[in-house]
């Protein structure tokens, strides 16, 4: 029989004041000022005389450097609690993007996440920014699975822009049952577990489900664009935007192609047949990554940018292929000689 996991107090301290620093992104000599002058953490001491930190603490750190660099003073923030703080960022990020974007709403994504390290690492600044013009709003934080399953109250969300982010080390067939019923509860499609052991088994039940799932570690470039992946646009509906926005359609048939690459190179120098193979060749990898966007959800951004990528490439190249036709009086119709 499996041996059950310990829960994780979360309350608990187990950092030094370097490791807290380096989470939070924080000079160790100003969150030694904070602690001294604003008593922002009050983490206990161990007989040695080190502080140690909880999960709690690297989250509240977290969040007062965030505000802070959003101008906020931290005088202000120290005595203010872990929730109200995450509201106070959700606005004044929602705040900050809609002046940047010129009185043009950006997107809202809305988070629901279980665990403090990872609500650490989802509050930072660097890693707000790679959602470029979207604003992420992590609406509730819970200790762990239990917690969650435990809360009197769900947060109300729209499931078109929200994601059930968790972090769980070791995954048993309870834990699975636990997601689940979690995502059940909350009414949300979306979900990403990070996670560090897990049998086949219950990985691909959490599949089914409709979670994403990622070993650690995990950068948090990795796992910006896995959530994007999932939660800004319908794979389908935006390859065939920007399909119609960006990239020109097929100016050439295989034909033509075809025809201008058999044009003899006794008579021609051998720019013409080689760029109509080019041509040939991205268009058929333009297809490919659109097929495999439609197929493989779990690398639809990927494969939108593959298909973009290659798209305009072969738009470029008939272009090219339009001047050397015109230097060389080469016939591009589709019925030419």
């Amino acid at each position: 029989m499996p041996l059950q996991d310990k829960p994780v107090d979360q309350n608990l301290g187990r950092y030094r004041i370097g490791a807290v620093a380096k989470l939070a992104g924080l000079p160790v000599a100003t969150l030694r000022v904070w602690e001294r002058r604003y008593s922002v953490v009050t983490p206990p001491k161990t007989d040695g005389g080190h502080r140690l930190y909880s999960d709690q603490d690297v989250l509240k750190v977290t969040l007062l450097k965030s505000l802070t660099q959003q101008g906020h003073a931290i005088s202000t923030l120290a005595n203010i609690d872990i929730s109200s703080l995450q509201s106070l960022l959700n606005e004044s990020r929602q705040a900050m993007q809609v002046h940047s974007a010129r009185q043009v709403l950006p997107a809202v994504i809305s988070l629901v996440v279980v665990g403090y390290n990872l609500a650490s690492r989802l509050e930072t600044q660097k890693f707000t920014l790679t959602f470029g013009h979207a604003s992420l709003k992590v609406v509730q934080v819970f200790t762990d699975l239990q917690d969650a399953l435990s809360s009197a109250e769900m947060p109300a969300v729209d499931d078109a822009s929200t994601m059930l982010v968790l972090h769980q080390a070791s995954v048993l067939s309870n834990h699975a049952d636990d997601i689940l019923r979690l995502q059940q509860r909350l009414q949300v499609s979306k979900g990403l577990l990070v996670y560090r052991y897990a049998s086949e088994q219950v990985t691909q039940t959490l599949k089914d489900a409709g979670f994403l799932l990622r070993r650690e570690p995990v950068s948090d470039s990795d796992l910006s664009d896995i959530m994007q992946s999932v939660l800004f646009v319908d794979p389908s509906r935006q390859m065939s935007e920007l399909s119609a926005k960006t990239i020109p359609a097929r100016r050439y048939s295989d034909r033509v192609l075809q025809r201008v690459a058999a044009i003899p190179s006794q008579v021609l120098c051998e720019c013409p047949r080689h760029v109509a193979e080019l041509i040939s060749q991205l268009s058929s990898f333009e297809k490919y990554s659109s097929e495999c966007l439609n197929s493989s959800q779990n690398d639809a951004k990927l494969h939108a940018y593959l298909s973009a990528v290659s798209g305009t490439a072969r738009a470029l190249f008939e272009e090219a292929l339009q001047r050397v036709a015109m230097q060389e009086g080469i016939d591009l119709t589709e019925n030419g000689k």
